[in-house]
């Protein structure tokens, strides 16, 4: 994954995307009514935003709802792991256009179920987190 061997580093842009490049399944969240909801869903990054498919249901409608939502990726392996998290908002495609622009992105259900509806989340911040995995450090240096 990465290099460095401090025990957390910031990402930049760049890095998060490419993260988010490299993954196919994130969480979504989003908050109705006082609740907050959190969907696992697979995804592409295409021209800098996130790209789900989703039938009618809970989901569809809490995404398109909100005025923002959440959308979150992570990964690891035994000696590190990363965090990204995408604040924006989510648009259900409508137009022929942006439909036909979706479908190109190569994105399919991976349950075997019909996810006719696209949603494309278009990022206001983005930041991601990089963990050099390790044992906790001593806590005897810190005592004064």
């Amino acid at each position: 994954m990465d290099t460095t061997t401090a025990p957390v580093t910031t990402l930049t842009d760049r890095e998060s995307w490419n993260r988010l490049s490299g993954v196919s399944l994130g969480r979504l969240v989003t908050t109705v009514g006082g609740w907050t909801e959190i969907f696992p869903v697979n995804f592409v990054a295409q021209h800098g935003t996130l790209l789900f498919r989703t039938a009618e249901g809970t989901k569809l409608l809490t995404a398109v709802l909100n005025e923002h939502v959440l959308f979150e990726a992570d990964d690891h392996n035994a000696a590190e792991g990363w965090s990204v998290v995408v604040r924006g908002t989510a648009h259900l495609l409508t137009t022929a256009e942006e439909i036909a622009d979706a479908e190109r992105a190569g994105l399919y259900p991976w349950v075997a179920t019909q996810k006719l509806r696209f949603v494309r989340i278009t990022p206001e911040t983005i930041s991601g987190r990089h963990f050099v995995f390790g044992p906790e450090p001593d806590g005897t240096a810190l005592v004064s």
